[in-house]
């Protein structure tokens, strides 16, 4: 893809996604405009890739915020529009057919981190500050953060980030469970790239099956789960792939997937 503020390469089945707007990729709407087009593109060519890697150029920022500047001539209802049209986007980040690994460093910050907590896994380099400052300006996260969140976040350390706005290093972001890894200076891309070809490795269907029901089940009684998990489970029972990890297992070789 042509280079734009959001531009995308593929390597050995892996997307790197990077977002690209000095000087701390901050979201304004032709940013987050263009992440949907890149992210719609991925769909096309879903069949030959196996992961995404999703990144911030330059050693500023992963991504730090939104476009404040859009602020002083908001109003309800451009506010609603806006906020709708990030939701859709960034249901196409967390729901890609593929796991999406977020690659941090430097900053991540409100709709930053909004946007990492879209994605599935997400790494960040020892020196990244997390945070929701957006009290600051008399708001609060507004693009999905008061619910993704949740997901990783005991509700009273989320209250606690939103009420202070104030910032956290890496290595309490991973106490708290806000990324799973953090890494040296320098790494984080590499370190993404290692687990992106480790996924890429396995069964294609278990994956996708696999992401699809982690998904769902967030939002699901364990009775509504358990019936989606089993549902989904079973439907794989048929495939080749299950068969040729079966045989390869009892072989002990390595298995050949095809993704049927």
């Amino acid at each position: 893809m042509s280079k734009g503020s959001v531009y995308y390469s593929i390597e050995e089945k892996i997307a790197i996604v990077t977002i690209d707007h000095p000087p701390m990729n901050a979201l304004d709407v032709f940013t987050r405009k263009e992440l949907e087009q890149v992210f719609d593109e991925l769909d096309e060519q879903r069949e030959d890739i196996r992961a995404v890697i999703l990144r911030g150029a330059g050693d500023k920022a992963f991504v730090a915020g939104a476009d404040i500047k859009v602020f002083l001539d908001d109003t309800p209802e451009k506010a609603k529009r806006r906020l709708s049209m990030t939701y859709r986007i960034f249901s196409k980040v967390e729901n890609f057919q593929w796991p999406v690994i977020a690659a941090i460093k430097g900053y991540c910050l409100g709709a930053g981190l909004e946007l990492a907590l879209s994605c599935d896994i997400r790494y960040a380099e020892e020196e990244s500050k997390f945070g929701f400052p957006e009290v600051n300006l008399s708001i609060f996260p507004g693009n999905s953060g008061t619910k993704r969140a949740l997901y990783y976040l005991g509700i009273g350390k989320l209250k606690e980030l939103v009420f202070t706005g104030e910032m956290i290093d890496a290595q309490d972001a991973l106490k708290i469970g806000l990324v799973e890894k953090v890494v040296p200076q320098g790494q984080v891309l590499d370190k993404c790239k290692a687990l992106a070809y480790k996924i890429a490795q396995k069964g294609p269907l278990g994956i996708i099956a696999a992401k699809k029901v982690l998904n769902r089940n967030r939002d699901l009684t364990l009775e509504q789960g358990l019936e989606l998990e089993s549902d989904i489970w079973s439907s794989l029972a048929g495939s080749e792939d299950v068969k040729e990890g079966a045989r390869a297992f009892l072989e002990k070789r390595k298995p050949v997937y095809k993704g049927r």
